[in-house]
C-alpha cells in the first residue's frame, strides 16, 4: 500500500510564508504537488526528480516556491514565501509518473511533469489560505 501523507497546510495573510511537507511510504523517482481552487482545474505547481534532485516550477509560483526532499529521499516540501491570495487551493502531493516517461531536457517533458494524469498515487491534500 502506498501512501502519501501530506502536512503543513493552514492560513496565513499575502506576504506569509507557509511549508508542507508529503511523507511517501515508497521511493519514487518523479514527485510533485499540485493544487486545485475551487472551479478550478488542478494545476501543476511543483516537480522534483528525486534521483538527481533537479526541480521544476509552475509560471504562477516560479520565485516564490520551492520544493526540495530530505536525505532519504522519502519525504518532499514546499516552501511557498510570498503568499498572494491566489495560492489559496487544496495542495496535493502525487508520485510516481511511470506512465508519461519523458527525458526531463526533451520539449514535452514540463507538460508531462505537470500532467495530473501522468501521477499514479495522490496525497489526501492540505487546504492553503491567503488573506488580504
Amino acid at each position: 500500500q502506498v501512501d502519501l501523507v501530506e502536512a503543513g497546510g493552514g492560513s496565513v495573510r499575502a506576504g506569509g510564508s507557509l511549508k508542507l511537507s508529503c511523507k511517501n511510504t515508497y521511493s519514487s523517482a518523479s514527485m510533485a504537488w499540485f493544487r486545485q481552487a475551487p472551479g478550478k482545474n488542478r494545476e501543476g505547481v511543483a516537480s522534483i526528480l528525486t534521483g538527481s534532485d533537479r526541480t521544476f516550477y509552475g509560471e504562477s509560483v516560479e520565485g516564490r516556491f520551492t520544493i526540495s526532499q530530505d536525505n532519504a529521499k522519502t519525504t518532499i516540501f514546499l516552501q511557498m514565501n510570498g503568499l498572494k491570495p491566489d495560492d489559496t487551493a487544496v495542495y496535493y502531493c502525487a508520485a510516481d509518473r511511470s506512465a508519461c516517461p519523458a527525458a526531463w531536457w526533451s520539449p514535452g517533458f514540463s507538460a508531462l511533469a505537470f500532467s495530473p494524469s501522468c501521477y499514479k498515487y495522490w496525497g489526501q491534500g492540505t487546504q492553503v489560505t491567503v488573506s488580504s
